[in-house]
């Protein structure tokens, strides 16, 4: 496939046949994600891997229990909260391979103003973007495919605790990589000319 091909075809897979990923081909996501552009070259990211199913279970309890927190702050009732968790439970330990992407900041310039700073750090999560779209886009390459869950954001200290990260990782995304168990239902796509301004 050439590289058009690769980005039109890959598509975000929720169920994963029981198949393991070649510890090689998970190498190859990996190295995908380290060359992505990032900030005066600094690389303000970590890949934290999560292969084996105990911790998988554990991130996975972690993050369902503020889930539902947060799902009952928002008023939905018992029985609907309980059914999106056992999916959301269902997809993370159902992922044969996971990396959590994790925001690094401790080696960004630091500038004295708040409002320099803050645009440091919004390009240093803009390049965990890059990183993970270069996971994603070489994943499907090599047969497989992926997923991205963006819960991590919303429960980072768990995210932390159920795999034993350092403080100064912020959990940002979980991205679950294997063979797809079937082909995902795929939202359609805004045409070019309504997503194009033009400013010539």
């Amino acid at each position: 496939m050439d590289i058009s091909q690769i980005i039109s075809g890959r598509r975000s897979v929720r169920w994963y046949q029981p198949r393991a990923v070649p510890p090689d081909t998970l190498d190859q996501i990996l190295e995908a994600g380290r060359w992505a552009p990032s900030p005066h070259g600094r690389q303000p990211w970590r890949f934290a891997v999560v292969t084996q199913s105990a911790t998988k279970e554990r991130l996975a309890a972690a993050m369902g229990d503020e889930w539902r927190r947060q799902l009952a702050l928002d008023g939905q009732d018992a029985a609907m909260i309980a059914i999106r968790q056992e999916k959301s439970h269902q997809r993370i330990i159902g992922a044969p391979a996971i990396v959590i992407l994790c925001l690094y900041l401790a080696d960004l310039d630091r500038y004295p103003d708040a409002e320099r700073q803050a645009a440091e750090t919004t390009m240093a999560v803009q390049s965990l973007g890059c990183a993970a779209q270069n996971m994603l886009l070489t994943a499907y390459s090599l047969g497989l495919d992926g997923g991205w869950m963006c819960a991590p954001l919303f429960c980072p200290a768990a995210t932390r605790a159920a795999v034993g990260l350092d403080a100064t990782l912020i959990p940002h995304a979980l991205l679950t990589f294997g063979y797809a168990a079937k082909d995902p239902v795929r939202r359609p796509r805004m045409s070019l000319e309504a997503l194009t301004i033009r400013c010539d």
